[in-house]
């Protein structure tokens, strides 16, 4: 029996852990929650599942770590104030089920300098396949890491015609629903760019052999390629509930989470090369992940900033990656401290609040 905090539990990370957990009360006991601000769905929770230990707000889950013992933490907090649970967890010693990759992609080695070895467990579909295909090989073994992506929306267009998208078109992701701004970046490819990074934190693979391939069907998660040839894939159905059930009882797998590919049925799975000159996102990430240092911080603060003002009407959809980058050329990287990586992303919403209001 596992003992479970959910960081998050009101989001669909969240709602989807509890999900496995109703499913296997013989595997997991929930023994604390948190959210952002949504009491009422906390409350609920908590009643459900009989859960004492409840927390509002990202100071109260730190809190909420610190005081509860678990063997399993998931962290499905959105966005970069994920960053001090995360610290939270790793100085708990408990296992951290990441689903939020803006906490490692800001930490950076702040976040690597804590953990204990194989302390993370990755949640994201592309990681956890990942760290599934790793199995198959030592590391020495890996030639590349592949991740796979859908494409979004606008896959195949040209970035002339992006000029004129709108928010309502940015939101329609043909496979997943993950709110405003982490639908917003899958159909730029900013999402998949802070994978990249995260895969080269979580896997300590360099820039040059981690790959991206456009997967419109999101059936193979993503693939590792080894020395001598062989590419081993991780293959179903997309649905959260796989990746997560494998964050919390890693390495072991839970029977019944998931409904397995119909292999007696016929279907055609494609990979296309990603279109760097439509979608840049994946370079610039590249680049802002090799500078290191408070770089990515700046280019995930930035991007949230851009993101929402794109929503609000007050930036075209080609101006989301234009400020960020416009952002990340004039920065000057700080201390890879938790007070550095908190005022470079300081820094980075001002600068882009300062461009998005003359545009």
């Amino acid at each position: 029996m596992r003992r479970v905090i959910l960081l998050g539990s009101t989001g669909s990370i969240g709602v989807q852990a509890l999900d496995v957990v109703a499913a296997h009360p013989d595997l997991f006991t929930v023994v604390g929650l948190s959210a952002g601000s949504d009491a009422a769905q906390l409350a609920e929770q908590a009643a459900r599942f009989g859960v004492e230990h409840t927390a509002l707000g990202t100071d109260e889950s730190v809190a909420l770590v610190s005081d509860v013992e678990a063997d399993v933490v998931v962290n499905g907090i959105t966005g970069s104030v994920g960053l001090a649970p995360t610290l939270a967890v790793l100085d708990s010693g408990a296992t951290l089920a990441l689903a939020n990759k803006e906490s490692l992609i800001v930490g950076g080695d702040l976040v690597r300098e804590r953990a204990a070895p194989g302390q993370i467990v990755p949640v994201d579909s592309e990681h956890s396949a990942i760290a599934q295909a790793l199995r198959s090989g030592d590391r020495g073994e890996v030639r590349r890491l592949v991740l796979t992506a859908s494409g979004g929306p606008f896959r195949g267009r040209t970035r002339a015609s992006l000029a004129d998208v709108t928010p309502a078109e940015a939101l329609a992701h043909p496979t997943w629903d993950m709110g405003r701004v982490v639908t917003t970046n899958s159909s730029t490819l900013v999402n998949k760019g802070l994978e990249v990074i995260e895969a080269h934190l979580l896997f300590d693979v360099d820039y040059d052999d981690i790959d991206v391939t456009v997967h419109p069907q999101s059936i193979v998660h993503s693939m590792v390629e080894f020395v001598d040839g062989s590419t081993i894939a991780q293959a179903s159905p997309p649905d959260m509930r796989l990746p997560i059930s494998l964050g919390m009882a890693w390495p072991h797998r839970v029977p019944g989470v998931g409904v397995p590919l119909d292999w007696t049925t016929a279907s055609t799975w494609t990979f296309e090369p990603l279109d760097d000159e439509a979608f840049p996102s994946v370079l610039l990430a590249k680049q802002v992940g090799r500078a290191g240092a408070t770089w990515p911080a700046v280019f995930n603060a930035a991007n949230e900033q851009a993101v929402h003002a794109f929503h609000d009407g007050r930036v075209g959809y080609l101006g989301i990656l234009d400020t960020v980058r416009e952002v990340v050329d004039r920065h000057t990287a700080g201390p890879s401290t938790l007070e550095g990586v908190l005022e470079a992303e300081r820094w980075a919403r001002e600068a882009a609040d300062a461009l998005l209001a003359r545009s």
